[in-house]
């Protein structure tokens, strides 16, 4: 059991957030709460539950893994759409309990067909389509085939959604690109309606897109890191906010990390801290041994750069962040105690470490920060 810290989900941020969306998007317009990478970091089992007790009802995964977890904590009838692997394996499964998926390749697609028959259940699925992101999703010189045998196997498959993915719409440098997957998309979209091939839905925004190309937001939207109270990146809240009177973020971070100092020791000038020669104190200095390391998803890269708030006072972590441990400089905190709170990702009073803080200190985006968190550390939803 990992006692050196604890990840705190608060749910009236996260329903700040979600009623954000929701009357951002509109009543029409499914909201598909994301949760693969553990529910980017989050707890995907904690999260799901804090997410449903919330009204969300639509939950989007990567592999057949995650929508077990979820199909295991939510045992209630609610939708898993599965993006990412599904092994042939596994499909049966997928199929046995109306798990919807992407097919994005005519092996995947086969694969369905054969086990459906077997099962004498109708396959739920959603047409990936490739726009421009060059990853997976069927090409134009495909789609008669793929047409074809969709309408041939209607009895065994249900065409649920029409979906592709966009590359990289956080960023106004891919917005050409985007634009021209968008056109592409609605091409191919019309393309299946001239054939008489009509999805239920169609769907294609992430957060970003459905902030920065509005018209992506379509049946559904596929939202991740602006559940989680984070923007996809600076140029897309700033796309958001320059619109607004208020210049004020509508998003509430739900994560905090807290620990606790394990050590306090006294180090004299010119002495050497940590591993190696990577910081060296040009004072006497009081340095707090924190059990937290690169282990558990503390990157190593903020060495001698991250932030962690004691005592409403922030410090700076001196020295290479170790497996376990990583040490900061509280000189400056005379009351220090073994024992004291330790924010990693949260705040204290006035005094804030944010997520964005870490990549700002490091080259870890976002989400490559929350999603590396350990998964051993305990979850716990204050309510």
């Amino acid at each position: 059991m990992h006692t050196n810290s604890i990840i705190e989900l608060n749910s009236d941020s996260y329903l700040n957030n979600l009623l954000f969306l929701k009357k951002m998007y509109g009543k029409d317009v499914i909201l598909s709460s994301v949760v693969k990478g553990n529910a980017y970091g989050h707890g995907i089992e904690e999260f799901v539950t804090m997410a449903h007790k919330s009204g969300v009802a639509h939950f989007s995964v990567f592999d057949v893994a995650e929508a077990q977890l979820v199909k295991k904590q939510l045992p209630k009838k609610v939708t898993i759409l599965i993006m990412g692997f599904v092994s042939d394996e596994l499909m049966e499964w997928v199929i046995q309990n109306d798990i919807e998926f992407f097919v994005f390749d005519k092996k995947r697609l086969d694969s369905a067909i054969k086990i459906s028959k077997k099962l004498n259940k109708k396959a739920i699925i959603h047409i990936e389509v490739e726009t421009g992101m060059n990853r997976t999703g069927f090409v134009q010189n495909e789609l008669n085939s793929l047409i074809s045998l969709l309408k041939k196997e209607e009895n065994h498959i249900e065409f649920k959604g029409l979906c592709t993915h966009f590359a990289g719409a956080e960023s106004m440098s891919n917005y050409f690109r985007v634009k021209q997957q968008i056109e592409r998309f609605e091409k191919i979209y019309a393309y299946f309606c001239v054939k008489n091939l009509i999805p239920k839905i169609k769907h294609s925004a992430c957060s970003a897109a459905s902030i920065m190309f509005p018209e992506t937001r379509m049946d559904m939207v596929r939202i991740g890191i602006m559940q989680y109270g984070l923007w996809p990146s600076p140029e897309v809240f700033a796309s958001y906010i320059s619109s607004k009177k208020k210049k004020i973020d509508p998003l509430k971070r739900v994560i905090s990390w807290k620990s606790q100092v394990m050590s306090i020791k006294k180090i004299d000038a010119c002495e050497f801290i940590g591993y190696g020669t990577s910081f060296m104190a040009k004072e006497k200095m009081k340095i707090a041994t924190i059990p937290i390391g690169y282990a558990h998803g503390y990157s190593r890269s903020l060495s001698n750069k991250g932030r962690v708030i004691i005592n409403q006072q922030r410090c700076m972590v001196v020295g290479t962040v170790n497996m376990n441990m990583m040490l900061v400089d509280v000189s400056d905190i005379p009351s220090i105690q073994i024992g004291d709170e330790v924010i990693l990702i949260g705040s204290q009073e006035k005094i804030d470490v944010s997520v964005a803080s870490f990549s700002e200190n490091s080259n870890q985006l976002n989400y490559e920060l929350l999603t590396r968190i350990s998964k051993s550390i305990p979850r716990k939803i204050l309510i």
